[in-house]
């Protein structure tokens, strides 16, 4: 991607929230900080920890970052929580 198409993205995504899927085709967006379940271990985290999530971020690969406790982890180790 190029960066002038990467700036476009990034100007309509914030770093302090996530839209996600709930149910049967509702949209809500979690705002920061909210929580996700580890799914295996990961660095320091453990698995079945509950983590809350401090930003969201966008890697240059477009995948989306967690940022939990200051430190930068792919989304897909994790199971958003929703209450």
């Amino acid at each position: 991607m190029n960066p002038k198409k990467w700036a476009e993205l990034l100007r309509y995504s914030s770093p302090y929230s996530i839209l996600v899927i709930k149910g049967r085709n509702k949209i809500i967006e979690l705002q920061c900080p909210f929580e996700v379940e580890l799914r295996h271990d990961i660095g320091v985290l453990i698995n079945g920890t509950v983590q809350s999530v401090e930003m969201v971020k966008l890697s240059t690969t477009m995948l989306t970052v967690f940022i939990i406790k200051g430190d930068a982890y792919y989304y897909y180790h994790f199971n958003i929580l929703m209450k």
